[in-house]
């Protein structure tokens, strides 16, 4: 039976314990990769960069960021399959947003009118980049929550994929930062997500039910 969107939403869960010995396979792995890849970000900006680590030494130089305030996050890095770091831009520079554009004429987003397709577009993204640089002087926040909405789709997805995962902010982000020269590339790591496959004797939070707020807690119907 074909399960819907919702099955995922509802069943999937923060793991807290992988088994070591189940790895993702490489179809599926190529299916995460594509999942960071094509998710929705404000004026198509895609202010990110991710980490796939899958050797143990990898995942050990991830797990540094957990040593000092967050040592029971060690575990669920090293044991999980794969570990995905999201990371987010510094700055957007006018050469990075050049670069947004030529992709989209090479991917055919101009099709139509490649000119006047250029210039409408760069002009609409240009202004919401510098309205958040010059007038709300947020930019570093805002290209963050590109990167959270990201990493919403990225939780789904793999979990329509049948794969478990637990999104983590318990890390030390300059160690991460120093570990993998992200700030020297313009980069700033945000969140850590272990990937794999849940181990079923340790991984408490597998069967227990969800909790959320009623309705009428969070939902305004006008």
């Amino acid at each position: 039976m074909n399960k819907t969107i919702m099955h995922y939403a509802a069943t999937r869960h923060s793991t807290k314990a992988f088994d070591a010995t189940k790895k993702i396979s490489a179809e599926n792995i190529e299916n995460i990769k594509q999942l960071l890849r094509i998710s929705p970000s404000s004026v198509n900006s895609q202010p990110w960069h991710f980490i796939l680590a899958s050797s143990a030494e990898a995942k050990a130089k991830i797990a540094k960021a957990t040593e000092t305030l967050y040592p029971f996050n060690s575990k669920s890095i090293l044991n999980a399959s794969h570990v995905v770091i999201f990371c987010s831009k510094t700055n957007i520079e006018d050469d990075y947003l050049l670069k947004l554009l030529e992709q989209e004429a090479k991917d055919g987003r101009f099709a139509a009118d490649m000119e006047s397709g250029k210039s409408k577009t760069q002009a609409g993204r240009s202004m919401f980049v510098n309205i958040h640089k010059n007038i709300l002087k947020d930019v570093k926040f805002w290209m963050e929550k590109q990167v959270y909405l990201n990493l919403g789709a990225f939780l789904l997805g793999v979990a329509a994929l049948g794969i478990d995962a637990v999104p983590m902010e318990g890390i030390d982000t300059d160690v991460l930062n120093e570990e993998f020269d992200l700030l020297k590339n313009n980069y700033s790591s945000l969140v850590v997500v272990p990937i794999g496959y849940h181990d079923t004797e340790n991984d408490f939070n597998a069967n227990l039910p969800k909790s959320r707020l009623p309705y009428s807690e969070i939902l305004t119907e006008l």
